[in-house]
C-alpha cells in the first residue's frame, strides 16, 4: 500500500478522498488554488500545497503543476477524484514518467474510452448494443447529411473527446443540421480542445442507467449494480438511485455479465462506470465509459456496503480484490440528491458566501450527506456549482424517498441560492414517486410543466 496519496481534487469530493485515506493509514497531500486557500479540504489533508491561481486551467487543470506538487510533496500515488483531470491519459503518464502511481486506469485505456467513436467500436466487437450512428469523420456538409439520413433523425450531434453535457446538440432535421453542427463543434473546442463531432440517434424519451464496476490488476470484474440516473437538467444529472426501477433481475443480470466482458476486452483496471440509454421498448444501447470515480458513487456504497474510494487505493497499490465476483449482495434502496449553488427555478448559478449551513435534524437513520459546505465558506464562480451530495438508504424506494424528503426540509443554507426547494418538488411529485420518468422530465414537469399524474387529475 501507498504511504502518501496526493489528492488532484478540491471540495466535497477531495475531503471524501482524503477520508479514505486516512482510514487506511494513508498520508495525505492537498492541492488548492490561491481561491482555496482557506478551504475546508485544503485544511483536512495532512498538508496543503498551492499550485496556481484561481482559474482551473492555470492550477486544477494543470498537468504539470499536479506532478510538481506530487513529487515535490513525496507522494507515491495520485489521486484525480472526478472532474478536472481525473480521465486524462496524460497525467497517467505524466505521472507513470515520475514513478507515481496514477489511482485510475493505464493511459491506453484512458486514451480508448475517452475517445466516444473507438469507445462504440471496442463495444461493438465484443456483443454490446449501441445506438446507431456514423461513427466515421463526417467533415464535409455532404458528408453529414448523409449520415444523418442514413441513421434518421432526430440525431444528436455529440464530441467525440468529451462528455458532461458538453458539446451535444439535437438536430430535429437536414435543415438545422448545419447549425447544430457549428454549435457543438465549438462547444466542444472550448472545452475539450478538441473539435471533432460524430453522429448517433436521439432517443427522445429515454432513461438514463449506468453500471459500476471495479477492476483489480488481475481482470477480476467486481458489478456493483446500476445507478438510475434519468433526473436531469441539461444533461446534466441532478438525482440519482439504486436499484432502477425500471431494471428487472434477468435484465441486470445480463447487462452486468455484458458489462463485465467488456472490461475484460479493453484491459479496464479500478473503478469505472458503463452507461446505457434505455428506449421506450426497454432495449438498452450503450453510450460512454465513465473512467473514474463517480460523482453518485455513494448511492452505490449504500446498498453494497463497499468502500469504492478505498478499493481504488487498493487496487492502484496493487492489491487484488478482496471480494469475489458476484460477492456483493445490494440492500435496500439509496437515492443521492445533487445540491447545486443554483436557482431552482432557473438553474443559474448562485456563486456567494455562506452565512448558515445546518442539516437541523435532518441527519437521522440512513441518511449521509457528502460536503464541503460550512458557514463562512465561499462558493466561488471558479468552480463547478456543486455544493453538497446527501444520500438517503432505506428498506426500499418509498423509504429512501422520505427520508430524502426530511433531510432536505430540515437542511438550511443561506447566503446563496441552491437547489433543494427543487429537489423538494421533484421528490413530491406522483409520476417520480411512480417511477414514471425520462430524461426529459425535469424540463418538462419538475421546471413549471405538466405531469401526466396532474392531467389526469384535471381530466386532461
Amino acid at each position: 500500500m501507498f504511504k502518501t496519496v496526493l489528492v488532484a481534487n478540491r471540495g466535497e469530493v477531495a475531503l471524501r478522498v482524503i477520508a479514505a485515506c486516512h482510514e487506511l493509514g494513508l498520508d495525505t497531500v492537498a492541492v488548492c488554488s490561491t481561491a482555496d486557500r482557506q478551504a475546508l479540504h485544503a485544511r483536512a489533508a495532512g498538508r496543503a500545497v498551492c499550485i496556481g491561481p484561481a482559474p482551473a486551467e492555470r492550477s486544477y487543470l494543470s498537468v504539470a503543476a499536479i506532478v510538481e506538487a506530487a513529487c515535490l510533496a513525496g507522494a507515491d500515488a495520485v489521486h484525480p477524484g472526478y472532474g478536472f483531470l481525473a480521465e486524462s491519459a496524460q497525467l497517467a503518464e505524466a505521472c507513470a514518467e515520475r514513478e507515481v502511481a496514477f489511482v485510475g486506469p493505464p493511459p491506453a485505456v484512458l486514451r480508448l474510452v475517452g475517445d466516444k467513436v473507438a469507445a462504440r467500436a471496442a463495444m461493438r466487437r465484443v456483443g454490446v448494443p449501441v445506438l446507431p450512428g456514423a461513427d466515421e469523420p463526417a467533415e464535409t456538409p455532404a458528408a453529414r447529411h448523409e449520415a444523418a439520413e442514413s441513421i434518421g433523425y432526430p440525431v444528436i450531434v455529440k464530441a467525440r473527446g468529451g462528455g458532461g453535457g458538453r458539446g451535444m446538440r439535437v438536430a430535429a432535421d437536414a435543415a438545422s443540421l448545419e447549425t447544430v453542427w457549428r454549435t457543438a463543434q465549438r462547444e466542444a473546442q472550448a472545452a475539450f480542445g478538441d473539435p471533432r463531432l460524430y453522429l448517433e440517434r436521439y432517443l427522445a424519451a429515454p432513461r438514463h442507467i449506468e453500471f459500476q464496476v471495479l477492476v483489480d490488476g488481475a481482470g477480476a470484474v467486481l458489478g456493483l449494480g446500476e445507478r438510475e440516473c434519468t433526473i436531469q437538467r441539461r444533461h446534466q444529472k441532478l438525482l440519482e438511485e439504486s436499484p432502477s426501477v425500471a431494471v428487472d433481475e434477468a435484465t441486470r443480470r445480463e447487462l452486468a455479465a455484458q458489462v463485465a466482458r467488456a472490461a475484460r476486452a479493453v484491459g479496464y483496471r479500478n473503478a469505472g462506470t458503463f452507461e446505457f440509454l434505455r428506449d421506450e421498448s426497454g432495449r438498452f444501447h450503450f453510450i460512454e465509459v465513465n473512467a473514474r470515480l463517480q460523482v453518485e458513487h455513494p448511492v452505490t456504497e449504500m446498498v453494497t456496503g463497499v468502500d469504492i474510494v478505498k478499493e481504488q487505493l487498493r487496487i492502484a497499490a496493487g492489491e487484488e480484490l478482496a471480494i469475489p465476483e458476484g460477492g456483493v449482495m445490494p440492500r435496500g434502496h439509496a437515492i443521492e440528491c445533487r445540491v447545486n449553488a443554483e436557482h431552482p427555478a432557473t438553474l443559474r448559478p448562485s456563486p456567494g458566501t455562506v452565512t448558515a449551513f445546518t442539516m437541523g435534524g435532518g441527519t437521522g437513520p440512513g441518511v449521509r450527506v457528502d460536503t464541503a459546505l460550512e458557514a463562512g465558506g465561499v462558493v466561488s464562480p471558479h468552480y463547478d456549482s456543486l455544493v453538497a451530495k446527501v444520500v438517503a438508504h432505506g428498506r426500499d424506494r418509498g423509504e429512501a424517498i422520505a427520508r430524502m424528503r426530511r433531510a432536505l426540509a430540515m437542511t438550511r443554507i443561506d447566503g446563496i441560492e441552491t437547489t433543494i426547494p427543487l429537489h423538494l418538488r421533484i421528490l413530491a411529485d406522483p409520476d417520480f414517486q411512480a417511477g414514471r420518468v425520462d430524461t426529459g422530465f425535469l424540463e418538462r414537469f419538475a421546471l413549471g410543466g405538466e405531469t401526466p399524474a396532474r392531467a389526469a387529475r384535471r381530466g386532461g
